[in-house]
């Protein structure tokens, strides 16, 4: 059987793991990275390359295509294939504008009473400086549309408000992603993420993980794509995910009925929990990375099985088993990420890794037979345990093992968690 990955991150990576460790199958990633090279055959097109994706699928007669990042399924990259009769698990474009545009969902959840936090949307400036009269300190500010992770803004006063609204409406800072802002009250809680499979609408929740959104210990920083993750949340209790499912899930169903939003692939569903109760931050329509490397550690099923049945409606709860065992994720990124960083560092010590992690590549190229950094987020250190505390020194040991110059990370990520 041969399978075609999208994308080129540390998803794509622990995915194609997952794939090749249940199935013997040949897998195709376009574009990859060094180490999914390790494991698959990278071709070089572009994720946004859909006429040369088609062609490709064709012409090698690809039996399952996969969709790893948001730009592809938000340009309709599951339509197309699907006009030319290709199988491919992913969301149409119709159902990826829950993640396309954050003013979108948010009148999703509004509309069908999915508990969220209270908005304003705006596409001029004046008129949102004016409306933070209506809001109080600190305010979250985010950018309409895909912005890789980092259109998000939390703003501690008015002066910083203001300044990050002029920034993104009139200083184009997100280009067209940004040429609507959502401002919306700020949740003080913790952050729980919840990825589902969803076949026709009908929703199947994986396991739960936290992910560090911040770039710096003690969650201090602007926002990342996500510089670590553990699994499963030590936070959704019994009661708490009663909830989540009760006045959530049932209410997102609810929402793909009667909206006719034709949704099947994956519903990411980013969760603030304040007092007990569970708010949406966010919807994604594709696996998170970090979190698909937690994931994917602990998944006993088959997933290629879980894809074949949620494309093919047969899928059942049952399906989906897990490993008890906790997981977690630590990620190295390139110094000066979020914000401006160099490529080109060669990566040194990976031969020296223990064989009890696993390292998923999220940005390195190879040259000259020389691994080499090609991304602000770099590697994911990742392993499984009987406890945090044991993964945790056991993570942290590893990765002294590794350098490349600049290379930074947090050194708090699943401190202080308990189950």
């Amino acid at each position: 059987m041969k399978i075609l990955v999208i994308g080129s991150g540390g998803r794509e990576h622990a995915l194609i793991w997952k794939l090749k460790k249940d199935n013997d199958v040949e897998v195709f990633c376009a574009p990859g990275n060094a180490g999914i090279g390790q494991i698959a055959t990278n071709i070089d097109i572009k994720v946004e390359d859909i006429d040369k994706l088609i062609d490709f699928a064709k012409n090698e007669k690809i039996d399952l295509t996969i969709v790893g990042p948001e730009v592809p399924l938000a340009m309709g990259i599951v339509d197309e294939f699907e006009k030319m009769g290709l199988r491919i698990f992913g969301t149409n474009k119709s159902a990826s504008e829950l993640e396309k545009s954050k003013d979108f969902s948010k009148a999703f959840m509004v509309r069908n009473n999915i508990p969220t936090a209270r908005y304003e949307s705006y596409t001029d400036s004046k008129k949102a400086i004016a409306s933070l009269e209506h809001f109080n300190y600190p305010v979250v500010i985010k950018a309409d549309g895909l912005c890789y992770g980092k259109g998000v803004v939390i703003c501690h006063d008015r002066e910083m408000a203001v300044e990050t609204i002029k920034d993104i409406l009139e200083g184009n800072s997100f280009g067209s992603e940004g040429s609507k802002i959502v401002i919306e009250e700020f949740l003080d809680g913790i952050e729980v993420s919840l990825i589902c499979l969803v076949s026709k609408g009908k929703i199947y929740p994986l396991e739960t993980a936290e992910d560090y959104k911040q770039i710096y210990d003690g969650d201090k920083g602007p926002n990342t794509g996500g510089v670590g993750c553990y699994s499963p949340s030590s936070l959704l209790n019994k009661d708490l995910y009663k909830k989540v499912e009760d006045e959530i899930l049932e209410n997102i169903e609810f929402g793909f009925k009667k909206d006719e939003i034709d949704f099947t692939g994956i519903l990411f569903i980013g969760l603030m929990v304040v007092k007990d109760m569970p708010y949406v931050l966010e919807f994604n329509t594709r696996f998170g990375d970090p979190e698909t490397q937690v994931l994917m550690k602990r998944l006993d099923s088959n997933l290629l099985d879980l894809f074949n049945k949620t494309l093919d409606n047969t899928i059942t709860r049952a399906d989906i088993k897990w490993d008890s065992k906790p997981s977690m994720t630590v990620i190295l990124t390139s110094g000066g990420y979020p914000g401006s960083y160099v490529n080109g560092y060669e990566i040194k010590g990976l031969d020296k890794v223990g064989q009890d992690i696993t390292v998923f590549h999220n940005g390195t190229k190879e040259e000259a037979d020389k691994m080499l950094t090609n991304g602000g987020r770099v590697l994911s250190i990742t392993t499984t345990g009987k406890d945090m505390n044991s993964i945790r020194d056991k993570i942290y040991s590893e990765i002294e093992k590794i350098d490349f110059k600049d290379m930074y990370y947090r050194k708090d990520i699943g401190e202080n968690i308990e189950y």
